[in-house]
């Protein structure tokens, strides 16, 4: 049986540990047996705080191997200790896969298997980290990322992602698809996909700028005028551009082609379609205006995209 051990500190998020540990339990329920063998361990054993103040019983780590370590995130700078950074480059050491969910991947990187390799954590520290450990590239835009034998997930939630993407790995899409189910989460967002749409990030504050974003995005295969999208949200040209610009921090010909650009990430994310179909599905005249649009909002080109999402699925 695989046996996975998640390492915990003071101050960890409930969250980055429930969500993978429900995960990998779910799946004795889709096989109707254990295919893992799940422990939550710290350095020293006995309960351990986590960041709400709630604690958690864990055991020690003492002699234990494991397959899957996991490194869980919370609070920083009690999570890099002597003794903490010292048991993980013990536990990793022995480990035939590595991984992280958040700020675990700080404690992860302390152990130097992070050197040399790609890696994330949650957007609001990626700067952080880069800094902290120049010799890993950061991608802080991603949902999950493998790199060898090596996993790092961003915040929170995509614990779970991760965790179903190793459940993929180990079992197959139909166990990972149907543990999605039970979790009630969809299956399972590529681990290249964006920590958050571009939608979340405008922001707008209006109803009339939501409603022309959305017409925009259901729209994207037309030409987007800028009076086509006032028109959408019942303004006048000058007030809907006054709006937009206000609202969102960009011109409505840069927010669509922002819109776009996700929408195509997502294709060439998720299957084989040819990227000059998939840039006139989303409303580019050609694809070379799509790789432009690409380098400038991601520093490279579609075909990068699809590399790194076909890389992901080997794994």
């Amino acid at each position: 049986m695989h046996r996975i051990g998640f390492f915990v500190c003071r101050g960890h998020d409930a969250l980055d540990l429930g969500g993978p540990l429900s995960a990998f339990n779910q799946v004795a329920t889709v096989a109707g047996h254990p295919r893992y063998d799940l422990h939550v361990i710290s350095q020293s054993g006995g309960p351990v705080p986590g960041n709400t103040g709630v604690p958690i019983e864990t055991k020690p780590i003492g002699k234990r191997k494991f397959d899957t370590i996991v490194f869980v995130g919370g609070d920083i700078d009690p999570m890099l200790t002597s003794e903490n950074i010292a048991a993980a480059k013990k536990l990793a050491a022995k480990a035939s896969r590595v991984a992280s969910v958040c700020t675990g991947a700080f404690l992860l990187a302390e152990t130097g298997l992070l050197d040399g390799l790609s890696a994330t954590t949650h957007w609001r520290y990626a700067a952080l980290f880069q800094s902290r450990f120049p010799r890993t590239k950061v991608e802080g835009n991603s949902i999950y990322i493998v790199d060898g034998h090596i996993w790092t997930s961003a915040g929170i939630a995509s614990g779970i992602d991760l965790a179903l993407g190793m459940i993929e790995k180990d079992l197959g899409s139909d166990t990972a698809r149907a543990v999605s189910r039970l979790l009630v989460v969809p299956y399972r967002r590529p681990g290249g996909q964006s920590q958050f749409s571009a939608m979340s990030q405008m922001e707008p504050e209006s109803d009339r700028i939501r409603i022309a974003l959305n017409f925009a995005r259901e729209h994207l295969a037309e030409a987007l005028p800028v009076e086509r999208l006032a028109d959408a949200a019942r303004l006048s040209l000058r007030q809907f551009g006054r709006a937009f610009r206000r609202e969102t921090g960009e011109t409505p010909a840069k927010a669509v082609e922002r819109l776009r650009v996700e929408a195509a990430r997502l294709r060439l994310q998720d299957g084989s379609e040819p990227i000059e179909q998939i840039a006139l599905a989303v409303g580019f005249t050609d694809p070379e205006r799509m790789r432009r649009a690409f380098i400038k909002l991601h520093g490279h080109p579609p075909q990068t995209i699809r590399r790194e999402s076909r890389s992901n699925r080997a794994h």
